[in-house]
């Protein structure tokens, strides 16, 4: 009886060091993902039309901490303590016109947006030829006709130090699952 009851108090002590050590390895785990998520991948959920043709309300997507930005990419930012996804269109530097029908020229080229379904001048405030200030992007959501964007000078351009990421992954709805790359 002695030796069954020493392998029964063997048993519970092994127990409740495996227990210990599991639960403080998924602690750790999960506080290093949340750590991650927060700092290098933040995820949101489209809210509102402005960005739709690429994406819907109820989409969720990953952005990677990233420096640089280029014509096209897809950014978030906060904006009035929202977290917002436009399109960069123009850089620091760079010359922007939109003419009455609402098509984009920078550096008097006019780009080329599959994105855009229907172009719109929208709520634009601006005096053209607009130039675009030093370590700003000028973002403009995808649908034109309801998206407030860098046109508006109340929102105006982004800093660039104020961009949380470049939207790389759509993971939501899984059957829209898209990687948009680097």
């Amino acid at each position: 009886e002695i030796q069954s009851e020493m392998k029964r108090v063997r048993y519970r002590f092994q127990f409740r060091q495996v227990m210990k050590s599991t639960i403080s390895t998924v602690l750790v785990v999960a506080a290093l993902a949340v750590l991650a998520a927060t700092i290098f991948l933040p995820v949101l959920r489209v809210t509102g039309t402005s960005m739709q043709s690429s994406f819907n309300s109820g989409d969720i997507l990953v952005a990677w901490k990233w420096t640089e930005y280029e014509p096209g990419d897809v950014c978030c930012f906060y904006y009035n303590n929202k977290m917002i996804i436009k399109r960069v269109i123009a850089l620091g530097g760079d010359i922007v016109e939109i003419d009455e029908d609402g098509r984009v020229y920078v550096n008097n080229l006019m780009l080329e947006e599959p994105y855009v379904r229907q172009y719109d001048y929208g709520l634009c405030d601006l005096e053209f030829p607009y130039e675009v200030p030093f370590d700003t992007l000028f973002v403009l959501g995808d649908n034109r006709t309801s998206s407030v964007d860098s046109r508006s000078q109340e929102f105006g351009c982004i800093q660039t130090a104020d961009v949380l990421g470049k939207i790389f992954l759509r993971v939501w709805p899984a059957n829209s699952f898209e990687y948009y790359g680097f």
